[in-house]
């Protein structure tokens, strides 16, 4: 049955990409904006995206938080809309938006109605050259970030663990300052600030245009020549050379104690390679690797292993994601069942990966995941405005158009001995951070 299923599924998936391959269009403004154009008619409704080649890491030092900042700071006004209209405009249209931030781009979207694209496409391009910001709008949302990073981080025991992770990892790259930024920098952030990082980095020579949706190529062409055209590009965009991580010769360890830990765990994330333009075979293998491993709470290496055979964890988990400008992290991670210290956690986690190293692929696992893996990718395929993250987030990383569509074939070319060598080059104690969080008294 599993063997009938995935022929099915190898079947829909090549139809399958061979739609999305034609129905993706790219266009390029002489200003240097990227179009992509993603044909959906099966509803009247449109996703448009803005993605900025702009984020944490590529802030001056001193100046940690500003990318986040400025998203932000986009919801103010301009000379067309009011400080704080933007959004009340998109939902009077029956739609609604948002933005976010990473380590290596800024994006801004709003899903509505198809006949709202002029609207949003104007108001847009309005902001990207054209925002106003006052002493006051400043000083007001630095404080709401202030709060943000109360809330979602220094409140948070994990978030604090995850951030000190991080720093401890990336000896050299910026790739270790947390998003949001540090508390005492972000608290430093002025008008000028905020204002030099605008009009350096957003204009359409650093930006990616992407419209899913119930659209036709030819119409948002128009529209993006009409209303993103006559901006004027940046002079001072320059490459993202950054400081790449020497040899990490030893695991850094740390323990995060805390009283309002309620379920301690164990987290440990290795250095890692990214996706890269041409030549996504080792971001497969190891986005293959991490599924075997712990993609699944009933079926992976990790939860047969740790959460049925011994009983050790409540779970276990193992997490990828190449898609970034430079190498980034593999995880795992593994909650112990109550009686079970950490250390006896890790150690068992650290048994199941050498059993693993030792055994290789199983290869029924190997079929199973192969069959997931290509469904999803089919599933996914039903989401506009998945579907314009996905190449959005791919372009601002500087993957292309053809890899994204070639992702597919890639993770189904992934052998199991593509697996292996993966998981002994990547799962390297020496490239690692290890990090117990758990309560005071277990510290102690």
């Amino acid at each position: 049955m599993l063997r009938f299923i995935g022929l099915g599924l190898a079947a829909a998936l090549s139809w399958t990409g061979q739609a999305m391959a034609d129905a993706v269009s790219t266009f390029t403004l002489d200003n240097g904006l990227e179009v992509v154009v993603i044909e959906d008619h099966r509803a009247p409704v449109v996703v448009h995206m803005v993605w900025y080649r702009i984020g944490a890491a590529d802030e001056s030092a001193g100046h940690s938080g500003i990318a986040h900042f400025l998203e932000h700071l986009m919801f103010k006004g301009t000379d067309e809309v009011a400080s704080g209209d933007f959004s009340a405009i998109v939902e009077a249209q029956g739609g609604n938006d948002n933005a976010f931030t990473s380590h290596d781009y800024t994006a801004y979207f709003q899903r509505v109605a198809a006949d709202r694209l002029d609207l949003m496409m104007k108001m847009e391009a309005d902001r990207m050259r054209d925002l106003r910001l006052t002493e006051e709008d400043v000083l007001t949302e630095r404080d709401v970030i202030l709060e943000e990073r109360g809330q979602r981080t220094d409140s948070d025991p994990g978030a604090l663990l995850s951030e000190q992770m991080s720093a401890a990892q990336f000896l050299n790259h910026s790739y270790g300052v947390p998003i949001i930024g540090w508390r005492h920098e972000i608290g430093a952030l002025s008008r000028q600030d905020a204002l030099d990082f605008y009009q350096a980095n957003y204009a359409p020579n650093n930006a990616i245009l992407v419209v899913a949706g119930d659209v036709t190529p030819d119409d948002v062409l128009e529209l993006a020549k009409t209303h993103y055209g006559p901006l004027a590009p940046s002079d001072r965009i320059t490459p993202r050379d950054r400081p790449s991580e020497p040899p990490q010769l030893t695991e850094r360890r740390m323990v995060f104690a805390d009283e309002r830990v309620s379920e301690p765990y164990m987290i440990r994330t290795y250095l890692a390679p990214e996706r890269n333009a041409g030549d996504q075979s080792e971001a497969a293998a190891l986005t293959m690797l991490a599924e075997l491993l712990g993609g699944s709470g009933t079926t992976s290496v990790f939860a047969r292993a740790l959460q049925f055979e011994t009983q050790t964890a409540v779970w276990a988990s193992a997490f990828y994601n190449g898609t970034s400008v430079d190498p980034d992290t593999f995880g795992v991670v593994i909650m112990p069942a109550p009686g079970i210290s950490l250390a006896d956690a890790e150690a068992a986690l650290d048994g199941v990966i050498a059993k693993f190293l030792k055994d290789g692929v199983n290869p029924d696992d190997f079929a199973r995941i192969k069959a997931q893996v290509r469904a999803s990718e089919i599933y996914a395929r039903d989401d506009a405005q998945a579907l314009a993250r996905e190449y959005g987030e791919a372009l601002a990383v500087g993957l292309t158009v053809q890899d994204v569509q070639d992702w597919p074939a890639a993770l189904q070319a992934v052998t199991p001995e593509d697996v292996m060598a993966a998981a002994h080059k990547v799962l390297d104690r020496k490239q690692a951070v290890t990090g117990w969080l758990t309560q005071e008294e277990a510290a102690e």
